[in-house]
């Protein structure tokens, strides 16, 4: 049986035993229906995890015993930035979770001319909240214990200028040459549009900023298709797949 895996920024290795925080024990204990004496593991998001025994749980609240430091080594060893153009709902989602289960370290949403989602009143705030959300719920399944940063949405021109990563790519059906034309890197800008894509003005803006465009071939990819895809191929020439 799969021993559960819960995000836990709380968790430390200064102590035998912990109150479970409460987002941590309900998802345990009202959830997964965990009891006393199950296992489950913790991770902090920066790299610790342990292995621990419920020790006693109520309705409330819960308690757990430290039972061992587990190493964890399945961090790529090429640094993935992925800037997403926002899409709505579902692929929007289905993109950020598949690029955690890849290997994706930070993750940027971008604003751009095609984006048709709104961020008026709070909305942005709850859709950063979601955001995360998905982010964390990718890192629990996928067996990560480094937690992907995820920044503030953040406008397309905004963006192009302050990405200081040395190789700056965006994905361009017109372009000439795609991802396996290129030399090894080690670390990796990938700039995606959303639903209809980026517009060609924006494309040649983020080449003019550094950027070279690549294509994924002769058919044309789904937003959250292209994500999975240019992830894919850039962890199989250069990162930890394959």
């Amino acid at each position: 049986m799969r021993i559960p895996r819960l995000y836990c920024p709380e968790l430390s290795e200064n102590s035998e035993t912990m109150p479970l925080p409460e987002k941590v024990h309900r998802h345990a204990v009202q959830v997964l229906r965990l009891k006393q004496g199950a296992e489950l593991h913790l991770f902090d998001g920066q790299g610790l995890k342990y292995s621990v025994v419920l020790e006693e749980v109520t309705k409330r609240n819960s308690t757990a015993k430290l039972m061992n430091k587990l190493k964890v080594e399945n961090e790529s060893s090429l640094s993935i930035t992925l800037l997403q153009g926002v899409s709505r709902g579902e692929r929007m989602d289905y993109a950020l979770q598949k690029a955690v289960e890849l290997g994706v370290n930070h993750i940027i949403p971008v604003i751009t001319q095609r984006c048709n989602v709104n961020f008026s009143g709070d909305r942005a705030n709850k859709k950063q909240l979601h955001w995360q959300g998905v982010i964390t719920s990718a890192c629990e399944q996928s067996g990560r214990s480094i937690l992907p940063i995820l920044s503030n949405v953040t406008q397309l021109e905004e963006v192009i200028t302050n990405c200081t990563v040395e190789c700056r790519l965006v994905l361009d059906p017109l372009a000439d040459s795609g991802l396996t034309a290129l030399a090894k890197q080690k670390e990796v800008a990938l700039l995606i549009g959303p639903e209809g894509g980026l517009a060609e003005q924006e494309v040649q803006q983020a080449v003019d900023m550094g950027f070279q465009a690549v294509t994924m071939g002769s058919r044309i990819l789904r937003t959250e298709t292209a994500t999975v895809a240019a992830l894919a191929v850039v962890q199989a020439i250069w990162g930890d797949i394959g």
